[in-house]
């Protein structure tokens, strides 16, 4: 079993146990106040828009900041310039919970991506719920009608969807979903390895007016502006930012200017 499968069915294993009535769940989000508006964000300006991540280990790397204090971190990055926050809820693989995710987003005034695997409609009412401004969809651990269905239901609790693929099906699977934020995900989540070119072969197959963010293996200004150059709106990055001594400074060399590279060259 890959570190994938065993992440999903963990958490198809409590979306099992988990008998809260939808209903319930339904009046509880229509009580919250509206959601930050993340597709937004990461279109507002010309340049590249980075989604700065708060995560403190990962499966493959063990321990990166297990005690960062979120509304520190949130401060930082939004200092630094970031369009949105990822922060991870998951607290058996990633050291994650929902407490963070509420202190980050308190912190600042940046929308907010719960970074979890949503495996049930509860997942999604609980993002909501408890503050996030969208949702994570893997679509490697979804099928084609969950992913329709949680696509649908996001919008009708006013989140954002990232839908995040890491091949060529799985984004002709995500736009027939109809998502309209999609995540380039260049790490093989069944291996861990990165494939730091992937980003950019995706890229041209994404549609005009869905909104590109380029995830996994980005690790410096280089890397950022070769996928601003390869039409990207945004990319998300966790740990070169969440491992710096200054997370504000390395969050700023992420962002080229205004006019991508391909522009300055006198491409489209």
């Amino acid at each position: 079993m890959s570190v994938l499968e065993e992440i999903v069915a963990a958490h198809r294993r409590a979306a099992a146990a988990d008998d809260r009535p939808i209903s319930e769940l339904e009046v509880e989000a229509a009580r919250q106040a509206p959601a930050r508006d993340f597709r937004g964000a990461l279109t507002a300006n010309d340049g590249l828009a980075v989604i700065a991540e708060i995560k403190r280990r990962s499966p493959s790397k063990g321990d990166l900041a297990p005690d960062l204090v979120p509304a520190l971190v949130a401060k930082a990055y939004e200092a630094g310039g970031a369009a949105c926050l990822s922060v991870l809820t998951d607290g058996a693989y990633f050291g994650g919970s929902e407490a963070d995710l509420r202190d980050a987003r308190a912190a600042c005034d940046l929308p907010v991506l719960r970074k979890d695997c949503t495996v049930s409609e509860h997942d999604v009412y609980d993002a909501r719920l408890m503050g996030a401004d969208a949702v994570l969809l893997i679509v490697a651990a979804l099928d084609d009608d969950e992913l329709a269905r949680f696509h649908a239901l996001a919008g009708e609790l006013g989140l954002a969807a990232l839908v995040e693929v890491h091949d060529e099906v799985e984004l002709d699977r995500a736009l027939a979903a109809g998502a309209d934020v999609i995540g380039a995900n260049q790490r093989d989540l069944h291996t861990f390895d990165v494939d730091r070119g992937l980003a950019a072969r995706l890229a041209a197959r994404v549609p005009e007016g869905v909104v590109k963010v380029a995830e996994s293996g980005i690790r410096d200004a280089g890397d950022a502006a070769a996928l601003a150059a390869a039409g990207f709106d945004a990319v998300l990055v966790g740990e070169s930012l969440v491992t710096a001594a200054d997370p504000a400074a390395a969050l700023r060399t992420m962002k080229p200017g205004p006019e991508r590279p391909s522009e300055r060259n006198g491409g489209t």
